[in-house]
């Protein structure tokens, strides 16, 4: 290996820009700046594939949106309409508070689309609920939270399945489906985990809500729980391309929370807006530096060339895509979730088409492996914010989490021996894959 050749000169300062601090976003810019300059190619190629790429993707709306609807939805009460309709379904059985836990990050999924969102939101909220009075140790509610929180960019809408539809041209409205079934899997998975910790250590039930009243909460949440339906059929319809859809989402999150729930103000939209801007703006520099960091990929031809290497191998499509979750997995530690869609998985997309894996498939195991990223040492950023939040020591999170993290790998390898579970939904609106 020559150190001085241009790309290896690249990857060594992204590389070390990062370790030093510098946000990947940027890190990524200067190194393919210095990349173009090394291997003499204008450097002003940078702005323009970022421009070209950012500015001419109507898709690439999508996300700002989504993210614009989350923000309306958090001001409100939503959240706390749909904790006490969880509360009421399952709160009067053993671990109750637990399995209200696990039962609101399915629900609020379809709210944020973001599982640090989820995590640090409605999770927060959990956590004080779990741990008042002793109900429960700080780290166990720590580590539930951090676990159910990875459903929330599985199931629709998923910012990470919008991007991974940027690089890969398939349907944003067939992933969505796709997300459905992984995402019950999920939740139902963790539900029994929470059963049996509760056994184990004897964790207490919450007072029954009356049977009377559950028809009232579930009215009260309905307006919040059709969000996913809305998007779902619209897309599906053929009434909203990806984009307009997450318009949709954005006016009616808005419309809900200050027409129906009346419970938003100018200040709170005005904040949301704010909120909005930011987070919108974190993910748009990660977007656009991996874009052009891209470029410098297809200039150094190397998806062509490990789609060789890892043809050469004659792998079958199981053997490739158990492949995939060890390479994703280990990545994952290491690296933030988008950065992962925007650069590992262009790399590995040749493959999967050459070897004739779903593109719908292969999306939803790819997105599942990045949120397990979230809670995998040391990267982990959902430990990290649950540490934060819960103040428990990262050694006892990460034991409470182990049991949890079990059920989200095993899920996984189902998920990929069985494409028919991710498929089920999108066939049955018309997938021919």
């Amino acid at each position: 290996m020559n150190l001085f050749d241009p790309f290896v000169v690249c990857i060594i300062t992204l590389v070390g820009l990062a370790l030093f601090g510098l946000p990947i976003g940027h890190s990524m810019i200067a190194a393919s700046i210095l990349y173009l300059f090394l291997a003499g190619l204008d450097m002003g190629t940078a702005a323009e594939q970022l421009l070209n790429s950012m500015f001419t993707s109507y898709t690439m709306l999508a996300v700002p949106l989504f993210i614009l609807a989350a923000e309306f939805m958090n001001s409100g009460s939503m959240t706390m309409r749909l904790l006490n309709f969880s509360n009421a379904l399952v709160g009067r059985f053993r671990g109750g508070l637990a399995q209200v836990n696990v039962l609101q990050s399915l629900l609020f999924a379809g709210m944020s689309g973001s599982a640090i969102a989820d995590a640090a939101g409605m999770g927060k909220v959990m956590m004080k609920l779990m741990t008042h009075n002793g109900k429960y140790t700080p780290s166990f509610a720590a580590a539930l939270t951090a676990v159910v929180a990875v459903v929330a960019p599985i199931l629709p809408p998923s910012i990470p399945m919008v991007i991974y539809a940027l690089v890969s041209n398939v349907s944003i409205g067939y992933l969505f489906l796709a997300g459905i079934m992984p995402g019950l899997l999920i939740t139902v998975s963790q539900m029994m985990l929470v059963g049996w910790s509760a056994r184990r250590q004897n964790f207490p039930t919450e007072p029954p809500v009356p049977l009377r009243e559950l028809p009232g909460l579930t009215l009260k949440a309905i307006p919040a729980l059709m969000l996913p339906v809305v998007l779902i059929l619209g897309l599906r319809g053929g009434m909203m391309t990806p984009t307009e859809a997450a318009a949709v989402a954005a006016g009616y999150a808005l419309f809900v929370s200050m027409v129906v729930y009346r419970d938003v103000g100018l200040r709170q939209f005005y904040d949301s807006l704010q909120s909005a801007a930011r987070t919108t703006t974190s993910i748009g520099m990660l977007i656009a530096a991996a874009l052009v960091f891209n470029y410098v990929i297809t200039v150094e031809n190397i998806p062509s060339n490990i789609n060789q290497f890892l043809l050469s191998f004659e792998l079958s499509p199981l053997m490739f895509l158990l492949m995939v979750n060890v390479l994703l997995l280990l990545v994952g530690a290491l690296l933030e979730g988008t950065t992962i869609i925007l650069i590992v998985v262009p790399v590995l997309l040749p493959t999967a088409h050459a070897l004739g894996i779903d593109p719908v498939h292969f999306g939803v195991v790819v997105v599942f492996n990045v949120m397990l990223g979230l809670v995998t040492p040391p990267y982990g950023m959902l430990l990290f914010v649950v540490k934060r939040v819960s103040g428990a020591p990262l050694g006892a999170i990460l034991r409470d989490t182990v049991p949890f993290l079990l059920g989200l790998l095993g899920a996984l390898v189902l998920i990929t021996l069985v494409p028919d579970i991710p498929l089920l939904i999108p066939r049955l609106f018309g997938y021919s894959g």
